[in-house]
């Protein structure tokens, strides 16, 4: 019994849900963060009237200026204005110009006034910023309005702080409230969506490294666990291709030796002495190519894992090796470079490569340079070099320039093709050129992972 796919649930855990919820979470941690600035800077900004430091102030200069001549009362409210209050003094109330509201007495400030004036019927007034109709009106203030004696008006006045910054400072401060709220939203949300990218690309850089890696755990939204699946059962199908090709070709090169055998049994019967030393160097010949191609088989089919080993002590190895045989190879590098990969196939590779330059030319040199994101390993000789049209004709399997280079004198063809293949399986390039003044430069970059 089969599901109907239109019956299925869909998955909730989706790439482009976790976007909307990001993008509605951001918009509502602003709306949080800015209400809770208004009120925290509110507060702060417009205190209650009592807290202005006003009332205090205003008793006092009220008093100067009743007892005071009324022709000196403008000079003296001028006199007692600074940067933090202003007062003056008003032979009418509508002169003040304050706004209409419906009960502007305050009974704490009033019974203050009372007190220090000792007139319990003087009509006073108070009025705050949010007294005024307009949010942008620039006359938005405290004001406390006081009678006098003789029914005229003094009338103080203290400016909203309006967080004590500029318009352009505090859309500032808004603006950086909006970065602020949607950095934090969307760095939890792509944690949530970067952390199984991350490991997707470390299982898929890491299987380019070591052909028997483990899959790639299944985690994450919908989209990327769908993409981790479809890479496991590609990886689980490379695997067992290469496999089954590699058990397939080392049965048929291995088969070969039978008949192999057989030639040169008959080859005893030949009585023709020239033709019979023909027949067993073409015998000889075969038979060192079906042990080469078994040896590359075998060596591809035994993947060793990958480890933590030291580079530039491998390289000093192999020359050391050479050395030791009575072939000088010169060696110019870091002495330390730790590097993660399989050490067994890269000796053999760099062994394969120095050999190389060792029977075809002279002055056989090693160099080892690192960058920032590569490793990379030179192998230079002094001697004919390969023409560029054969650049890339080497790395086929059995393909040699000379016709003579036969097992006495140059192998089977094989080699240029393990070496590229064990670079590669690290992630790496292999390449060739020509030098200046001749010889040949054989150039292995690998990757840093």
């Amino acid at each position: 019994m089969t599901a109907n796919p239109s019956k299925m649930p869909r998955p909730r855990d989706t790439v482009a849900r976790w976007i909307a919820l990001t993008t509605m979470v951001s918009m509502l941690t602003l709306l949080a963060l800015n209400e809770l600035f208004s009120l925290v800077a509110g507060a702060w900004a417009r205190p209650p009237l009592m807290e202005t430091g006003l009332m205090d102030k205003a008793a006092a200069i009220t008093r100067i200026i009743d007892a005071a001549d009324p022709g000196q009362r403008h000079a003296i409210a001028r006199i007692a204005s600074d940067p933090g209050i202003n007062v003056q003094w008003l032979q009418r109330y509508e002169e003040a110009h304050l706004p209409v509201i419906g009960d502007p007495e305050f009974s704490e400030g009033s019974a203050f006034l009372h007190q220090q004036l000792n007139r319990p019927d003087a009509r006073i007034e108070a009025y705050e910023p949010n007294d005024w109709p307009a949010a942008d009106d620039p006359d938005r203030r405290y004001a406390v309005i006081i009678e006098l004696s003789d029914h005229t008006w003094v009338i103080f006045s203290v400016g909203s702080r309006s967080w004590g910054l500029g318009e352009w400072q505090r859309n500032l401060i808004i603006i950086a409230l909006i970065l602020l709220s949607t950095f934090i939203v969307a760095l939890i949300a792509t944690r949530h969506l970067a952390t199984p990218l991350e490991r997707f690309a470390e299982g898929a850089r890491r299987f380019g490294v070591d052909f028997r890696a483990p899959p790639i755990p299944v985690v994450g939204p919908f989209e990327i666990r769908q993409a981790i699946l479809a890479f496991n059962a590609m990886q689980a199908q490379l695997k067992h291709f290469v496999q089954d090709r590699t058990q397939m070709l080392a049965a048929i090169s291995h088969d070969l030796r039978a008949p192999l055998t057989r030639m040169r049994l008959r080859g005893e019967f030949i009585e023709d002495a020239e033709q019979q030393s023909r027949l067993f160097r073409d015998v000889d010949e075969m038979q060192a190519m079906v042990n080469a191609a078994l040896e590359f088989f075998r060596d591809e089919a035994r993947l060793e894992h990958a480890t933590a080993f030291d580079l530039a002590e491998l390289l000093h190895t192999i020359v050391d090796d050479f050395r030791d045989g009575g072939i000088e190879v010169s060696f110019e590098g870091v002495q330390r470079l730790v590097y993660v990969g399989r050490p067994i196939g890269i000796k053999r590779a760099l062994t394969n490569l120095i050999d190389n330059a060792v029977k075809y030319a002279s002055e056989p040199g090693v160099q080892l340079k690192t960058f920032i994101d590569r490793i990379e390993i030179r192998i230079q000789d002094r001697g004919p070099g390969i023409a560029p049209e054969y650049h890339e004709q080497v790395f086929a399997p059995f393909f040699r320039i000379e016709g003579s280079r036969n097992k006495n004198t140059g192998g089977v063809g094989l080699g240029l093709s393990a070496a590229r293949a064990t670079v590669l399986e690290h992630g790496g390039t292999l390449t060739l050129r020509n030098r200046r003044g001749g010889g040949l430069e054989v150039r292995v970059s690998l990757p840093l992972n």
